[in-house]
């Protein structure tokens, strides 16, 4: 089976954990290369390609100020993922409440 394009969408962009990383240190704020670079231990190529990617999928827009590039999250493109993942967290905390109860039973039997 054919493995789907990174930058087909957001989900096969950030399912690689560099990827996610440069999304977490760009949710703090707009950042140059040279930051992410410094923050992220990575060289400077290795940073431009994941850009690259993240920017085709839309998770991230960069703009000129002077001589930097600027790079900030786009929010909106991960909504999809955002959407996806919801749908399991009724299900999850359906779950952690059932365990709840059952350990409060459990700590009444005890008493």
């Amino acid at each position: 089976m054919a493995r789907a394009a990174t930058t087909a969408d957001a989900f096969n962009a950030v399912a690689e954990p560099r990827r996610r990383e440069i999304l977490d240190v760009l949710a703090a704020g707009e950042r140059p290369v040279n930051d992410l670079v410094r923050l992220l231990g990575l060289t400077q190529p290795q940073v431009s390609k994941h850009l690259r990617v993240l920017r085709e999928v839309g998770a991230v827009d960069v703009r000129d100020e002077g001589r930097q590039r600027l790079y900030r999250l786009n929010g909106h493109a991960l909504k999809p993922i955002h959407d996806w993942v919801k749908k399991y967290e009724r299900t999850w905390s359906e779950r952690f409440d059932r365990l709840d109860a059952v350990l409060l039973e459990l700590k009444d039997e005890e008493s």
